[in-house]
């Protein structure tokens, strides 16, 4: 049990040694535990519980796996005053994140032909893979990013990519306060130029599927969420402009000594008041601006899609929630009996702030905050209600996490035809690579359904709805 000790139902704590400032803490049951190798990421808890100002724990969720620096499905909270700020907290693909909209049809209303029409539109629509983004879109000037930066979504929204609801259904509203594009690379600039409307690569994807199951009829209710309903999720990020953008503030702290120190290069940090710490975070936010543009440009793309197809109208297709899941943001949390201003690191890891929020929109006021949970395309994801749980500040899973690497996957199914294989499993894949689906495929992931019982359990979120996936687009 790694030297775990429970402390509650799905809780577990990492005692403090060593130079470690808190204690780890792991949501985690013990099936999870036992049946995942914890020992890589386990490190790296207590690696990320030796940052100066870090707060109460250096938290774990159970889709936890390895990543750079801190684990993905990490989350640490530092005290504005005297805390740090880290770019691995966040990681290269800044506002990575997932959202959920639902059409006002049932996916058996389609047949397959045009299920097979919808899904070859939107892949044509859509850019995916390595690099890969709109080939006669309109660059991006100087000042369209100015605009981002300071607008957020509203900037595609206000050129006609959306609909002003969508912003009240994105969390933070779409716009992360205090971008500025001046502590933006052009290198960085240059790599986004053409990739808002875009998926990207890796674990990035588009997916149309149905409503499976319903478990809280209340809130599916007044979330316009009903069994057998078409959905879709779209998972992406800042692509090229992120990972600059991370890339560069590694090496610049690397450079500056900040590492020093630290159990681990990868967790470089500097102090959040600092002018370098000051220069990331608005960085950080002109990116994740970025990636909320993208989105909402993505979806903008499928609503075409399903109108040139089924004849589906675009404000018919309602947007119910996008959340960010690698991101650092300043927050309000309870710290022994009084509100503390706090910079949370979720890297790989989603808010899920309960009922009464002040942060939530009144459509969310009575639920709490919808918690999107991807699993793989092939068994389930979820859609949960946050509880605002005080331990993790308000934070839960983002996803099944990885059960085996990338090249792990590739191995396990070479020679295998997995397009052919996952279709008569009853998922149509389509990919700008054969080899991201090998990468991809379904057991490369751990069962997203113990990972939801986890956060169930630890009281976290509840759970609203079971997906699954029909057609997927990959990169």
């Amino acid at each position: 049990m790694y030297d775990l000790k429970e402390i509650g139902p799905a809780l577990f704590e990492l005692p403090k040694t060593g130079n470690m400032k808190v204690p780890g803490l792991i949501v985690a049951t013990e099936k999870l535990i036992n049946n995942v190798d914890f020992a890589k990421p386990l490190e790296q808890v207590r690696n990320v519980a030796h940052l100066p100002g870090i707060v109460n724990y250096s938290i774990a969720m159970p889709d936890i796996h390895w990543g750079y620096g801190f684990p993905i499905g990490g989350v640490a909270a530092m005290d504005l005053e005297n805390g740090v700020i880290s770019p691995g907290g966040v990681g290269y693909d800044i506002n990575c994140g997932v959202r959920l909209a639902i059409a006002p049809i049932t996916l058996k209303e389609l047949d397959e032909r045009t299920q097979g029409q919808l899904i070859y539109k939107i892949f044509d629509l859509v850019p995916s893979g390595v690099g890969r983004g709109q080939k006669n879109s309109h660059s991006l000037k100087e000042s369209d990013y100015e605009k981002i930066a300071q607008m957020g979504v509203k900037w595609a929204v206000e050129k006609g990519y959306g609909f002003q609801e969508d912003i009240e259904h994105i969390e933070s509203n779409g716009f992360i306060n205090g971008a500025d594009m001046s502590f933006i690379s052009e290198l960085a600039k240059k790599r986004g130029e053409k990739q808002l409307g875009s998926i990207g690569s890796g674990n990035h994807f588009l997916e149309i599927g149905e409503v499976e199951e319903v478990f809280d009829f209340e809130t599916a209710s007044k979330w316009n969420i009903e069994k057998n309903q078409l959905y879709l999720f779209i998972h992406t990020g800042s692509r090229g402009f992120g990972h600059q953008v991370c890339g560069d503030y590694l090496d610049q702290y690397i450079d500056k000594g900040f590492a020093e120190g630290l159990p681990d290069k990868q967790l470089v940090s500097a102090p959040i008041q600092s002018k370098d710490g000051k220069a990331y975070f608005s960085a950080m936010a002109g990116a994740a601006n970025f990636a909320f543009n993208n989105r909402q440009m993505v979806l903008h793309a499928v609503r075409r899609a399903f109108k040139e197809v089924c004849n589906i109208d675009p404000d018919s297709i309602k947007l119910v929630y996008d959340v960010c899941h690698n991101i650092a943001k300043i927050e309000e949390h309870q710290i022994n009996d009084s509100l503390k201003k706090l910079c949370v690191h979720r890297k790989g890891a989603t808010r899920a702030f309960g009922p009464k929020s002040a942060e939530l929109a009144k459509d969310f006021q009575t639920t709490g905050q919808p918690v999107l949970v991807p699993g793989d395309m092939l068994r389930a994801s979820y859609i949960l209600a946050g509880l605002g749980n005080p331990v993790t500040f308000g934070s839960c899973c983002h996803g099944a996490g990885r059960a085996k690497s990338r090249h792990q996957s590739t191995n396990a199914w070479k020679g295998t035809n997995v397009v052919e294989h996952m279709q008569k499993k009853g998922v149509r894949v389509l990919a700008s690579s054969k080899r991201t689906i090998t990468e991809e495929m379904y057991d490369a992931y751990k069962d997203v359904s113990d990972v939801v019982e986890a956060v169930e359990k630890a009281s976290l979120a509840r759970k609203v709805a079971r997906l699954r996936p029909h057609l997927v687009v990959k990169g």
